[in-house]
């Protein structure tokens, strides 16, 4: 089906939020909100709406343009409105007497064809179609989003016995490659999957972090990254969802969860809960929940914590547990069977948390690939609740399961001395509900790298990175170190897969599936060498990489580079070296050195003059775009979305963008192929024409004035005076020309004069010790 309009009802945090996603993909948008009783401005709840989302950080909106795509309106007046559109998205008050009689208005201007769904979290879909027409009931279905839309991958689908198949499956497709999200099958029960589970997890481990007498910083320590939850752990979680809210959702979930469900045997009211929120601590939107910023007598803010038996605060201090370091080398079946309290505390969570989704397959999902998908998405959880029985053992958990004297789900016995998956002939299966195993299937159009290793071998790999086959006479070139950092054997291989492409390949693709692209040069190995005055090698490592990524942009082949999340510095400028890119809506990426007191130097400063200079020319002479990078890249702006990435110069208008992340590497590969038709790499520009000291020194006034006004420190003078030395062209002027290894020259000059000052020295240790730059 065709979306062109869409309507969102409800301007909340949700609504809003849902809006500003549609017009993420380029679709317009109309948000409506209720007429506030004597409102001078009748839109005035979705007007503010818009206008909180323009300062919310993270930003719902992936630009400026998207923020141009969303209408306002209000329920009495513009209702007739949604006539025009293609799907209608309800997000009001979770009532079903306010939604239904929202339906009825609707229903009489809701248009063939089109679909309406609600955001419900907690109302089953036959409750919402009650009284409802047979031609609305096939219209209907529930999309439940999760909060921020934006960012949350997760997309749970609920349809009814009447919804219409084919509109059913025009939203999942929809969803899935313009929205990005994945989308679950869910069965319509209370709470559907993320959130049944999901909240039974987070009653689980409060109610065990009291018993067992934890801290928070404790449980949060255990609960997170051993487990493969975000470090927020539980109890940081509930402070970003929100304490008051804690008690809602327990309360929805109450009223429709059968009357034998294990939760209602958890759930309890806890007296140092109730007072937090009585006290206004209702999380990060208050003045705090179960972490508070407070301040010392000097002044400076500190975090503390709340006790959890006697409610009083407390200096948080991070926890040293013997279990979570034991978890560290033995994972986590090391720690659950550790013999401390926070040993016992993971335990019991997993334990309670595991065996109760065991128990609701097939009742809220029909597969546990549909389950695992659904928290791994929707709360951000490394490993779904499967995947983590697999980690721990089947036979461990119903060993646990017994000594406790709790039953063992059918689901759960069938898995005993087996997994719930595994690798059969390459080929990734897991358990049904009938006790055998069969194959995961991908949506057409998804391509896993993960997938293929299980098939293949690298063609090539050292330390830091592997190159592979993926089919079609395309390579991968894959970052494999920690965070993705660059280095001198990423280098050599990159290499390497530039001449092994070239000799039996069509095309090569930049891509990985970590958390991101690339974070840069390894750091690290950095001031090792600095340390130790190792010049020749940091010298070496410079030049090395300039090489690397000149032979990437004049390859013989075309090559695509696929990122996603952070792809900063060196990670970035092999962006900018590839023939194109084929970017994840969510890339975040910048030139981002001088934060260590560097300078772009493997050919960062060099590329963007020539994106500067290739933009269409304006007045001014060479100045204006000259100026736009010296900014960028002086003030290490990052681009915080690929729709972004094109304003700052990182992207080219041509360059495409993925909303679904599972898509990246297929439409990496396909935009390879397509440029692999009649390929020539480009020629070096032979006539670069820089401004020489005339730049200088109105860039070096602008810094002064940026000094004077301490918005930039003494060091920020001395790294922009080095980037402003590269950017001008160095000793030159405009009626001479330099080539592009010249402005590669005085990169790596200038690089090698700031990497030996003990202001840059200062800067890089500061950001390997704390993950802050230095304001120096």
């Amino acid at each position: 089906m065709d979306i062109k309009q869409v309507a969102v009802i409800g301007a909340g945090v949700m609504g809003s939020g849902i809006a500003a996603h549609f017009a993420n993909a380029g679709v317009p948008v109309l948000l409506l909100d209720i007429v506030p009783r004597d409102a001078q401005n009748r839109n005035v709840i979705a007007e503010g709406a818009l206008a909180r989302m323009a300062k919310t950080d993270p930003a719902p909106f992936m630009s400026t343009a998207a923020a141009r795509l969303v209408a306002t309106g209000n329920t009495e007046d513009d209702l007739g409105k949604l006539a025009g559109c293609d799907w209608i998205v309800e997000a009001v008050l979770e009532d079903p007497k306010v939604k239904q009689d929202l339906y009825a208005r609707i229903e009489q201007v809701l248009k063939p064809e089109a679909v309406i769904s609600s955001n419900t979290s907690t109302i089953p879909l036959a409750i919402l179609t009650e009284g409802r027409s047979e031609p609305f009931r096939r219209a209907f279905m529930v999309t439940h989003f999760f909060n921020p839309p934006r960012y949350m991958r997760l997309l749970e689908l609920v349809v009814g016995p009447d919804s219409d198949p084919a509109l059913v499956a025009g939203i999942r497709r929809f969803a899935d490659i313009a929205l990005g999200k994945g989308v679950v099958d869910c069965k319509d029960t209370p709470g559907f999957i993320a959130n049944r589970i999901g909240t039974y997890w987070i009653q689980a481990a409060v109610n065990a972090a009291i018993d067992l007498g934890l801290t928070v910083e404790e449980a949060d320590a255990v609960a997170g990254r051993p487990m493969g939850v975000p470090k927020t752990g539980v109890f940081g979680l509930i402070d970003l969802v929100g304490l008051d809210l804690m008690p809602h959702i327990a309360k929805s979930l109450l009223a429709t969860l059968p009357k034998d469900d294990p939760y209602r045997d958890i759930y309890r009211v806890e007296p140092v809960i109730e007072n937090l929120i009585a006290d206004g601590y209702t999380g990060r939107k208050g003045k705090g929940g179960f972490y508070r910023l407070s301040k010392a007598t000097d002044g400076a803010r500190v975090k503390e914590s709340v006790d959890l038996k006697t409610g009083a605060w407390a200096k948080s201090d991070k926890p040293k547990l013997d279990s979570v370091e034991e978890a560290r080398r033995g994972g986590l079946k090391a720690l659950v069977g550790f013999d401390d309290k926070a040993g016992r505390f993971a335990a019991t969570v997993l334990g309670q948390t595991l065996s109760y989704a065991a128990g609701l397959v097939p009742q809220i999902a029909d597969t546990v690939v549909a389950v695992d998908e659904a928290m791994r998405l929707g709360y951000n959880w490394g490993f779904g609740p499967f995947e983590l029985i697999d980690q721990v053992g089947a036979d461990w958990l119903i060993g646990w399961l017994e000594t406790q004297g709790k039953p063992v789900p059918a689901l759960l016995k069938s898995a005993q001395g087996r997994s719930f998956y595994r690798v059969q002939d390459g080929r990734l299966q897991y358990l049904t509900t009938g006790g055998d195993y069969a194959e995961v299937k991908r949506p057409d159009g998804v391509l896993l790298l993960a997938d293929i290793k299980r098939t293949a071998k690298p063609i090539a790999k050292n330390g830091s990175a592997a190159l592979w086959d993926i089919g079609d006479g395309v390579t991968c070139f894959e970052f494999i170190s920690k965070m993705n950092s660059l280095d001198d054997q990423t280098m050599a291989l990159l290499g390497e897969a530039i001449r092994i492409t070239a000799s039996k390949y069509k095309a090569m693709v930049i891509y990985n599936e970590g958390t991101n692209f690339s974070v840069g040069a390894n750091l690290g190995l950095a001031l090792f060498g600095i340390n130790i005055a190792l010049w020749p090698q940091i010298e070496a490592l410079i030049k090395g990489g300039q090489d690397a990524y000149k032979a990437l942009k004049f390859a013989p082949f075309p090559t695509v580079a696929a990122p996603a999340g952070m792809a900063l510095g060196g990670g970035c400028e092999i962006l900018l070296h590839s023939a194109a890119i084929q970017a994840h809506a969510e890339t975040y990426c910048g030139l981002v050195e001088v934060g260590v007191g560097l300078i772009p130097g493997w050919g960062g400063c060099k590329e963007m003059l020539l994106r500067a200079n290739a933009q269409p020319k304006r007045p001014g002479g060479p100045m204006p775009p000259l100026g736009q990078v010296f900014q960028t890249i002086g003030t290490a702006q990052v681009a915080k979305s690929a729709f972004e990435a094109k304003d700052l110069l990182y992207l080219r208008p041509a360059d495409g963008i993925t909303m679904n992340r599972d898509r990246l590497l297929a439409d990496a590969k396909a935009k390879a192929l397509a440029l692999a038709e009649g390929y020539q790499p480009p020629k070096p520009a032979v006539e670069i024409r820089l401004p020489g000291p005339t730049a200088r020194t109105g860039f070096a006034l602008a810094v002064g004035d940026l000094a004077r006004t301490g918005k930039a420190t003494p060091y920020d003078v001395v790294v922009s005076d080095k980037l402003a030395y590269v950017l001008s062209g160095g000793d030159t002027d405009i009626t001479e020309t330099l080539t592009e290894d010249d402005v590669l020259a005085l990169e790596h000059e200038m690089f090698s004069q700031l990497v030996r000052l003990p202001g840059t020295i200062a800067r890089v240790e500061h950001m390997l010790t704390t993950g802050k730059p230095l304001r120096n």
